[in-house]
């Protein structure tokens, strides 16, 4: 395994932010390349805990000589974001700087002008040069994997369907409860890997990318950081890297049965007036349409002092938010429908 550091200056002086990258030579030059990179947005590590098990099985893999297509590894994308505390809290999501979401605003080009995302970097802050670095090394890969987690969470996936069904065999490898099928519209870091490759003439856009893979897995809840899941997950991984070729080892076929969806049939149930939040149904659960699903308390103590929200259509609960004070149209819950939602989305990712 080899390490590297790739330094990325401040924008003050004395200040600079050192990004590791591990990288695993593959023996043959036919295999496909992966990379995949953790913590994007800083908080969310069970993704990088992953990597570290995932990395010991690497490690064996390459003494004994099963390393047939180049790794490259990121476990920690976001040395930026991981220093950003305030009164306490990490704030990891948005750079305080710009107030930009890290994963947000990657320059979406084709890969033809790959090179140029590493030209004249001092033209750029550091948050840019950052995302210019990540971009860079993801496009020299077939394979592009964005470990992230959602809040309360199911195991679930953001595929372009440019990628579907043969991503399948990764959603089942990492035990996905469900899938969406994202639309390509935003900058996200997953959504400007796919971008490239699609406009790879510039000018003309291809609907199917065979043999390339870019993906925002979204790996449980942030407080499941946890040995027994990161060992399975790393597990999964690994299987997954076996049966595209990447590695070579036995791995167990294994089948996606979960639920296939486009955003649009995401309901977001958000909070009509801010207070405390009671939840009357759990992720993982099957719900039907009129349920109840919460209840949050607007004015505790007075006569109507709470109001209840019910489930807009059959569904299953994907996510819900861990804080109990919410603020009025704060996310509360993600339930993937069969149908689309009557509630009108703009094209890109869900939320911020």
């Amino acid at each position: 395994m080899d390490i590297s550091e790739i330094i990325i200056p401040g924008d003050t002086p004395g200040a600079e932010w050192r990004l590791p990258v591990l990288r695993f030579a593959g023996d043959d030059p036919k295999a496909p390349k992966t990379y995949i990179q953790a913590a994007l947005h800083a908080g969310e590590l069970p993704g990088t805990v992953l990597l570290h098990f995932l990395c010991e099985k690497l490690r064996q893999a390459e003494s004994e000589g099963r390393i047939a297509g180049d790794i490259t590894i990121v476990p920690q994308a976001n040395p930026i974001g991981a220093a950003q505390s305030h009164f306490g809290e990490l704030q990891g999501r948005f750079d305080l700087g710009s107030r930009t979401n890290f994963n947000r605003d990657f320059p979406l080009i084709s890969i033809a002008d790959r090179a140029e995302l590493i030209e004249d970097l001092d033209d750029y802050p550091a948050t840019d040069r950052l995302k210019r670095r990540l971009l860079h090394m993801a496009l020299g890969a077939d394979l592009v994997l964005d470990l992230h987690c959602d809040d309360e969470s199911l195991q679930y996936a953001y595929i372009d369907e440019a990628f579907w069904p043969e991503a399948a065999d990764l959603a089942a490898a990492l035990d996905m409860e469900a899938v969406l099928f994202s639309d390509g519209e935003s900058s996200a870091f997953e959504e400007a890997v796919g971008f490239a490759w699609k406009y790879e003439i510039p000018g003309e856009r291809r609907s199917r990318l065979p043999g390339k893979l870019s993906v925002t897995v979204e790996l449980r809840g942030k407080r499941d950081v946890d040995p027994v899941l990161a060992r399975k997950d790393a597990d999964g991984l690994w299987h997954f890297l076996a049966a595209r070729g990447i590695v070579r080892g036995g791995t167990t076929a294994a089948t996606f049965s979960g639920p296939a969806v486009p955003l649009d049939n995401i309901e977001i149930i958000r909070a009509p007036e801010g207070g405390a939040v009671l939840f009357h149904r759990d992720i993982g659960e099957r719900i039907a349409e009129g349920e109840l699903l919460a209840t949050i308390v607007t004015r505790p103590g007075q006569p109507g002092g709470s109001l209840d929200l019910h489930a807009p259509q059959d569904g299953l609960v994907l996510t819900r938010t861990s804080d109990r004070l919410v603020r009025r149209r704060g996310d509360l819950m993600k339930i993937a429908c069969g149908s689309p939602s009557k509630a009108s989305r703009r094209a890109g990712a869900l939320e911020n």
